[in-house]
């Protein structure tokens, strides 16, 4: 990647020369600005020119499509002390602050892009227009366990109000890293114009102008009377979201509440302390960590052959449930190709038409007029890719497989089972989707001895078109996200029958920072289910899935908890045995070769379970504690790269 340079053009103007700043990296949009040590010398050198030059005003703004999305990343994972982590953030305070100290009006032009760093680059600056098509703009940080720590957690409470401080730097990074709109940025008092995208800089010009012409804008005090209630409401939904495991969302809180009183120096300093403590706890370091295996390896699609992928032209779904109604309507609206589904009830299938054409038409009408289905196989005539998301029974699906092939020999076929054997059912290949659909970006593509690389490379391609992750996993029993949930449900399960509570077993996966609790996680899955999976891994291994009465119980439609033995542990041992046995079977997924390497199975927890940045996964959080060295003999970054 070229590396970020700040460039100063001067644009003549009515009211004097305007420096018109851009920061560009030299790459198209797919590889965004970031700021390193490199562009900080840049930004240093054109600061100076600023300072001493003859400037009317300074608009800055990105290279198409991109402001500038903060930090590199990759620098967070060399820092290694407290001293360190403070140089680089007094580094940025001190840069930024010569910009909001120019004696001239500042206009920050968000173009594209605006995150972390490159926003608070834009909250130095005296004003912000931002294009109308801007879609992410925010402070990702609390989401790493880290905060914005170049003067983002001081200056959006004293712009915008401490309630809209909390919702962006705190709320929205805990909601899956919820960005904003241009609209919606406007609406929280962080941008002052939003403009068509057309004539932007032009605009943006323009404004400047403006500013110089009325002597700035007047801004409105911001309101502090509810500080604590919101404190105090905010505290308490980071508690149900992380539990205490990392310590950012409640140092982000404190630091938004200072601004009240400190001057902007003081809370620099804060900021920098606050930065010291976080930057190198295991939790930021963990989230560095993901955020490289989910936004690289995950999208560059480790182990993936090099050989060109099928067009697909027209998709067949067998089934018409739940699933495969949400299967086919994701299809429909990402390829934009004719759907038909197939099901044994015609009933079914008009319902499930009904529901898909409801959803799609509303933004995109002729979508609706390409699905169609029945209950016969001879619509599946020229389908490039059939997806089956029928019921989990072997014998249905090799049926189901038997039945595609007279009518599209060609097709690739491709089933959505959670845990039964791909290749015994005769699919090419496997797309395990999770529930809802819509919503969760994990897919399992699954591969068998007699997967070609042509169906590998289409299945990828596919999983990319339709916007979600592929992690390629082989063809062995609950894949990764089951396995792994089904081995620590299978601990929990234990630890009940042998006397605790479920409040107890709830609060030691709590405690690690798990977004929900394992009842709760049961009841959304189904009991049934769960059993089925905990059946089919029983049968694979017995030794370390062995059956439940409580979850069979479940399944039957009972609440009932069959105590099976009396040895209740306390919620730090349940928490200790689930870790263990984690890192016991991710030791023999690797020992298997069922995924490439450990950093796979954080990929599918984090996409597919939900499982925290700040654990990194689950691995990482293993060889951080010393679990994986003692379970296994190493960490198993290295277990994974050792030969069988």
């Amino acid at each position: 990647m070229s590396d970020t340079e700040f460039k100063l053009n001067r644009v003549e103007s009515r009211v004097g020369p305007i420096a018109l700043v851009t920061v560009d990296n030299g790459e198209d949009y797919r590889k965004p600005t970031t700021l390193g040590r490199s562009a900080f010398e840049s930004a240093v050198g054109v600061i100076d020119q600023l300072e001493s030059g003859d400037w009317a005003a300074m608009v800055v703004t990105g290279k198409p499509f991109v402001f500038c999305v903060g930090a590199d990343i990759d620098e967070f994972t060399r820092v290694h002390s407290a001293a360190e982590a403070l140089e680089g953030t007094r580094a940025g305070h001190e840069l930024f602050g010569r910009i909001r100290a120019l004696p001239f009006p500042t206009v920050a032009a968000i173009n594209g892009a605006c995150l972390g760093g490159g926003l608070e680059l834009a909250l130095h600056c005296d004003a912000r227009t931002i294009a109308s098509n801007v879609r992410h703009f925010g402070f990702p940080e609390v989401f790493l366990s880290i905060i914005p720590a170049w003067g983002g957690t001081q200056l959006v409470p004293r712009l915008a109000g401490p309630e809209a401080a909390i919702k962006l730097i705190v709320a929205n990074p805990l909601r899956q890293n919820k960005l904003l709109s241009a609209p919606e940025a406007l609406e929280l008092g962080l941008a002052d114009r939003v403009l068509a995208p057309v004539e932007f800089v032009d605009e943006s010009l323009a404004f400047a102008i403006e500013l110089v012409e009325s002597g700035g804008l007047e801004r409105a005090e911001p309101d502090w009377s509810e500080l604590e209630t919101l404190l105090r409401k905010a505290r308490a939904r980071v508690d149900d979201a992380v539990h205490g495991a990392t310590r950012a969302p409640y140092v982000a809180l404190d630091l938004i509440a200072g601004a009240k009183d400190w001057t902007i120096e003081e809370g620099y300093r804060a900021e920098e302390d606050a930065m010291g403590e976080l930057l190198a706890s295991p939790q930021a370091q963990a989230s560095a960590y993901a955020f490289t295996v989910v936004e690289r390896r995950t999208k560059k699609g480790a182990g993936l052959p090099d050989v060109k992928a099928r067009r697909i032209q027209k998709v067949g779904i067998v089934g018409a449930g739940l699933m495969a109604t949400q299967l086919a309507t994701l299809f429909l609206r990402r390829l934009e190709v004719p759907i038909v589904l197939r099901d044994l009830d015609q009933a079914r299938v008009d319902e499930a038409l009904e529901t898909i054409r409801d959803e799609v038409g509303k933004k995109k009408p002729f979508l609706a007029t390409i699905v169609s289905g029945g209950t016969g196989w001879d619509p599946f005539e020229g389908c490039d890719l059939v997806l089956e998301a029928v019921f989990e029974e072997l014998d249905v699906k090799r049926q189901v497989f038997a039945e595609v092939r007279k009518v599209a020999p060609d097709a690739i076929l491709a089933t959505n089972t959670s845990s039964l054997s791909v290749e015994e059912m005769g699919a090419h290949v496997g797309l395990h989707f999770f529930n809802p659909v819509a919503v969760m970006p994990l897919v399992e593509i699954v591969r068998t001895p007699q997967t070609t690389d042509e169906h590998l490379v289409t299945a990828f391609d596919v999983v990319k078109k339709l916007n979600k992750r592929g992690v390629l996993v082989s063809d062995s029993p609950g894949f990764v996200v089951n396995r792994v949930l089904t081995r620590l449900t299978r601990v929990l399960l234990d630890a009940l029958e042998n006397g605790n509570t479920v409040e107890e077993t709830d609060e030691a996966m709590l405690s690690l920072g798990m977004p929900m609790a394992p009842s709760v996680v049961l009841q959304m899955v189904g009991p049934r289910v769960a059993n089925h999976v905990l059946e089919t891994m029983h049968a694979a291994f017995p030794d370390r899935f062995p059956l439940s009465p409580t979850l069979a119980s479940y399944a039957g439609g009972s609440d009932e908890i069959v105590h099976t033995g009396d040895a209740r542990r306390t919620v730090d041992e349940i928490r200790v045995d689930v870790l263990e046995a984690v890192a016991d079977e991710v030791r023999h997924l690797l020992d298997e070769r069922a995924v490439e390497a450990a950093a796979d199975v954080d990929a599918c927890l984090i996409l597919g379970a939900g499982y925290p940045f700040f654990l990194g996964g689950i691995t990482k959080h293993l060889d951080q504690t010393g679990i994986s060295e003692r379970v296994v003999g190493s960490t198993l970054a290295e277990y994974g790269k050792m030969p069988v």
